[in-house]
């Protein structure tokens, strides 16, 4: 969620209960992927006044204090050894290396567009499970989501043929970069022994090693930093520190814990419509053919892909 979260990253569930959910959860999961395809146009609207990397480690560090504040008051016991340090930083660098990709590749890009390319993510984790992860092969439903994915990437990318644009070119290829970066994250969690650790400490390793990798590389790089920090920046971050990163993602471990991991992943399609409607009310972004037809073939297609039984996750 991602985004980044973006939509947030992935962070894994096992438990998967066959309760019915209830209006009042339908409700919620409909809300935070709605959080989620806003979060976007924040993003955007941030980084307008700081640097994107030193902008997406600051993200990080709000949210690691917050996430540690909820573990210390939940008493989560995420500090006990289990093994899962290497692949821990692992997740961490690529979550690092997913938003770098995506916070740059926003200057570039429309924020519809960036969203479009974000949720190719669902598509990369299912094309890379079926090679890495035991029991979770490609099946004719996922088969047909990934192509639809395909499809509905190249009709927003004819766009760009359309209506030539170097730098709106080099910014949708950086957003296709993170979502792989987010599909590897998932995959990280998937085939080690983060898979079986709490959510509260998969998503601690990823925003606690991606704010010290984020601030160093913005460092290396001589970002400028905070550079026009207007009302308009300080809410943009506040938001995606606070709402999303910090508030959203704890929400949906609520569900997850409580409710059918395939019924919930049905909802996540309804992100990147959010996130291109958000773009075209609040910044006036067009909906042009191929983006309409590259969102209708996206969202089809990850409802596709998450109708076979898998483990739940968190999409920024």
């Amino acid at each position: 969620m991602g985004t980044n979260g973006a939509a947030a990253s992935p962070v894994a569930s096992t438990i998967d209960d066959a309760r019915p959910m209830p209006v009042s959860a339908a409700a919620l999961a409909t809300l935070l992927c709605c959080l989620w395809g806003l979060a976007q146009v924040a993003v955007k609207l941030a980084n307008a006044g700081i640097s994107p990397i030193f902008h997406a480690g600051l993200r990080s560090i709000g949210a690691t204090v917050l996430l540690l504040a909820w573990i210390w008051l939940r008493g989560i016991p995420v500090f006990r050894r289990d093994g899962t340090l290497p692949a821990g930083i692992a997740a961490g660098a690529l979550f690092g290396a997913e938003f770098i990709c995506i916070y740059i590749g926003m200057n570039f890009t429309e924020v519809a567009r960036a969203t479009l390319m974000i949720y190719c993510a669902p598509f990369i984790v299912a094309g890379l499970a079926h090679w890495l992860v035991p029991n979770d092969r490609l099946t004719p439903a996922k088969s047909i989501g990934l192509l639809a994915a395909f499809a509905g990437v190249v009709a927003a990318f004819a766009d760009r043929v359309v209506a030539p644009d170097a730098a709106g070119l080099v910014g949708d290829l950086l957003c296709v970069l993170g979502a792989f970066f987010w599909g590897a994250t998932t995959i990280v969690i998937k085939t080690t022994r983060l898979r079986a650790a709490l959510p509260e400490k998969n998503l601690l390793y990823q925003l606690g090693v991606s704010a010290v990798m984020l601030m160093a590389a913005a460092g290396l790089v001589g970002e400028a930093g905070l550079f026009a920090p207007s009302p308009v920046v300080w809410i943009s971050l506040a938001y995606t520190t606070i709402v999303i990163a910090g508030s959203s993602y704890l929400a949906w471990f609520w569900l997850v814990s409580r409710y059918r991991a395939t019924t919930l992943h049905a909802f996540t399609f309804l992100t990147p419509i959010a996130g291109v409607g958000f773009a075209h009310l609040l910044l006036d972004e067009p909906i042009t053919p191929g983006l309409g037809i590259g969102l209708v073939l996206i969202a089809a297609g990850i409802v596709l892909v998450n109708r076979e039984p898998r483990v739940a996750a968190i999409v920024d």
